[in-house]
């Protein structure tokens, strides 16, 4: 039997054997580092028969989908834990998430957060027992059986939901069965380090009529410095908290009159209104033009995009004149109405399209978290109309400018190109030849990658930026998307050099993503210290008492009329308590003014995390101040 290992040798065993076998075979050393393993590109678990030939990965820690195993087999260490101790309790879903895991359960007696440590307990004894996982399969009415004699009612439920050509699996770990796909860690001896960190409320399958569940969060990692990190960061991210920060500084307002459609105020309405000011000039720059599509349209275009069947479950709909309308979820429909309305030659291509389309979508309001996960965004949308020979070009235009503005606000990023989905549109051609232009912009661009297979839109693959914040969390943000469907879905047409009617190839793309999201990003990242650019007020003047106030607002209206956002603190507050409270407010620069400014004319300046700069004359403190603007500095 041949096996094809990564690096493309070939290793020839006399039989059948399994992943570990294979692993044995290469080196004890990899036997003993080996959490599970791909045959085909199927993710399996060790003991995985393989009993032809086959292609073979070996997955230890260092791979990214080991995470991801390690915690899964810790949310089952925690299920045996919980029917340990609770043994009426009935186990619904244990999945994995990025921070950690979760278990859904139905208590007949209610926790608190306060039983977690006694859980944790048994969890260790589970974990020092070193109990082996096993894997087993059965067909589906004794599945049920086994289900109903454990007394779990939702594993019931899952298990006549899946359809009849499933497999159906379960994993033993001592005796405690949980019906799970997999795959595991071979034993529960190998978790090192965990942590159960909160339980909340979660409804049974998201659905607001079924029963309420107890969700117990955790999190795991291979080693005790890498969770220790993880709980610094969390204390670092509580800090910087744009929901707090938010409210604190008067940003926007979640308000339960609009559960996931966020309040921008003043404050809030000068951040978006710079990045939305700078978006727009640099758009300019590359060639865009801006357009703005209605909010709401009629099915049938949702119907020829193909959202209607793909993606109506997170769309809003309504009725206008007894026909079916829904609220865009996103932008690019209109855009090829847009494209529809004339006549278009090869000339006039690549047409780059902007638009800063509001757009909605269904959130659960369990999902919803302040500017993250929200129902109703502004999208810095655009659509670039090309010729194939354009592809290439025009891809490494828009990485260079998603580069650009990530680079202006500090952000190291990686990227990933997504492939096609199983609910995908399009032929294997086209979608072929689109992977393959996204491949070959970021090898001219020499940009490291990883591969995310099947995460593509269902109308094309992608290249996805994460970006890195202050703290080491990464967010998903510009993503740019290589669309062969909706020109044919739509019909759109331009006239080649050759006088016959061709189809275009189009680019969806975004580069903040969502505005508000960004904004949240952005309030973290800077802990709500913006640069100076970006802050709602830049400057606050502050008078040392009644003498200075004329003076002061003489200073105000001169910042004012230079194009710089003031404000005056004129309280008759001591300049300490004044200090302070602008301080607390992050004001970027604080101008104090007391009887020696006003007589010679200047202003005491005091910088943000500088304290005391010393004295400047306004023009010089006018001049700095717009120099920065200008430049967009970070400080």
């Amino acid at each position: 039997m041949k096996i094809t290992l990564t690096d493309g040798k070939v290793l020839e065993l006399p039989g059948s054997t399994t992943v570990a076998g294979v692993a044995s075979a290469i080196s004890e050393g990899l036997r003993r580092n080996a959490i599970a393993g791909k045959v085909d590109g199927k993710l399996v678990d060790l003991s995985y028969p393989i009993e032809k030939d086959a292609e073979v990965v070996i997955v230890t820690s260092k791979d990214p989908e080991a995470l991801d195993i390690y915690r899964h087999t810790c949310s089952h260490v925690l299920a045996q834990a919980v029917k340990s101790i609770y043994p009426t309790c009935s186990l619904a879903i244990g999945p994995t998430i990025d921070t950690g895991f979760y278990y859904d359960i139905d208590f007949k007696t209610p926790i608190t957060i306060d039983d977690l440590p006694k859980i944790e307990e048994e969890m260790k004894k589970i974990i020092k027992a070193d109990l082996a996982i096993e894997r087993f399969e059965l067909p589906r009415e004794e599945a049920i059986a086994l289900m109903k004699k454990y007394k779990e009612p939702y594993k019931v439920q899952l298990i006549k939901d899946l359809p009849e050509d499933s497999v159906i699996s379960f994993y033993k770990q001592g005796d405690f069965t949980d019906l799970c796909r997999g795959p595991h860690l071979p034993s529960t001896g190998m978790i090192k380090a965990f942590k159960l960190t909160s339980i909340a409320g979660a409804y049974w399958r998201g659905n607001e009529k079924n029963k309420m569940l107890t969700r117990i969060y955790g999190t795991a990692f291979f080693k005790k410095s890498e969770m220790e990190a993880y709980f610094t960061m969390l204390e670092e991210a509580k800090k910087r908290d744009h929901v707090k920060l938010g409210k604190e500084l008067k940003l926007f307002a979640l308000l339960n009159e609009g559960k996931g459609f966020p309040f921008f105020l003043p404050n809030g309405m000068v951040v978006k209104n710079a990045l939305i000011d700078y978006w727009r000039k640099i758009h300019r720059r590359e060639g865009y033009v801006e357009v703005s599509t209605p909010i709401m349209l009629s099915r049938t275009l949702w119907e020829t995009s193909g959202h209607w069947d793909h993606y109506k479950e997170n769309m809003y709909t309504t009725k206008v004149d007894d026909e079916d309308y829904a609220i865009k979820p996103m932008n690019c429909p209109g855009g090829m109405l847009i494209y529809k309305l004339e006549p278009r030659s090869y000339k006039d291509l690549p047409m780059r399209i902007g638009e800063l389309g509001l757009v909605h979508r269904h959130e659960r309001s369990g999902q919803l978290h302040g500017l993250m996960r929200v129902r109703c965004f502004t999208q810095d949308d655009a659509h670039i109309y090309m010729t194939p020979e354009q592809i290439t070009p025009e891809i490494k235009g828009v990485v260079r400018l998603i580069d650009e503005v990530y680079s202006l606000f500090g952000f190291k990023y990686n990227v990933e190109l997504s492939t096609r989905p199983d609910n995908s549109i399009g032929s294997d051609e086209d979608w072929n030849q689109a992977t393959e232009a996204l491949r070959e912009a970021l090898d001219e661009l020499k940009l490291p990658y990883t591969v995310n297979e099947g995460d593509g839109a269902f109308y094309g693959p992608k290249i996805d930026f994460h970006l890195t914040d202050s703290i080491g969390r990464t967010w998903q943000c510009g993503t740019i998307q290589l669309d062969f469907q909706l020109p044919q879905r739509f019909n759109a047409e331009y006239v080649g050099e050759d006088g016959e009617k061709h189809r275009p190839i189009m680019i969806h793309r975004v580069i903040f993503g969502s505005i508000e999201r960004f904004i949240g990003i952005l309030i973290e990242h800077f802990e709500g210290k913006f640069p100076l650019w970006l802050a709602p007020v830049q400057v606050k003047i502050m008078d040392v008492s009644e003498k200075s106030e004329e003076y002061c607002k003489n200073v105000y209206q001169k910042l004012f009329d230079a194009g710089l956002r003031p404000e005056s603190d004129l309280r008759p507050e001591k300049i300490g308590k004044k200090i302070r409270d602008a301080e607390l407010e992050k004001v970027p620069y604080m101008l104090v003014i007391g009887e020696k400014e006003v007589e010679s004319g200047t202003v005491s300046v005091r910088k943000r995390g500088e304290g005391d700069i010393g004295a400047m004359s306004i023009a010089d403190f006018i001049d700095s101040a717009k120099t920065d603007v200008a430049e967009k500095a970070i400080w």
